[in-house]
């Protein structure tokens, strides 16, 4: 195999609507059951291979959805009243959900690391879902994240080399 990760957002780009279709057969039983037991180890084995700190795309170019114990959470580590530190860094987006005033997100380090990551909101935690169904159940959302994640890029391919 070739290395997977040369080049990935073009290659990436470039296979979209397979990933559409793969992703549309994959929510199906007992495809589903199958994709869902292999997402641990191609979890772990993406996260061997790409250093999230090298890439930081995620914090570069989206936001993660902040929800009200995320809210809670933060502004009291950052001693701040939630009305302040909704003001100062969130705005609602068209689907009625908290997200970060600007890009990159204002936590971001100049080294990539996160500010308040000990705090950070569950959909930072959570990112890329690589380990978890929303691989699936949200297939459109996983498209999207393999446009800008090399690890969601990761994990497609090898489960579209897996399960054919």
């Amino acid at each position: 195999m070739t290395d997977l990760l040369h080049n990935w957002e073009r290659r990436s780009a470039v296979r979209q609507k397979d990933y559409k279709r793969f992703l549309q057969r994959a929510g199906k039983t007992p495809l589903r059951n199958e994709v869902l037991g292999r997402l641990p180890s191609l979890h772990e084995e993406a996260f061997e291979k790409i250093d999230c700190l090298q890439c930081a795309n995620c914090c570069k170019r989206y936001s993660p959805r902040f929800k009200t114990p995320d809210i809670k959470r933060i502004s009291r580590e950052l001693k701040m009243k939630e009305s302040e530190f909704i003001d100062r860094y969130l705005k609602l987006d068209e689907e009625g959900d908290y997200v970060v005033r600007s890009t990159p997100c204002p936590f971001l380090g100049d080294d990539n690391r996160c500010g308040i990551y000990a705090v950070r909101p569950s959909d930072c935690e959570r990112f890329p879902y690589t380990d978890e169904d929303v691989l699936v159940r949200r297939p459109a959302l996983t498209q999207k994240n393999s446009t800008f994640c090399p690890i969601v890029y990761y994990v497609l391919e090898r489960l579209m080399a897996a399960i054919p």
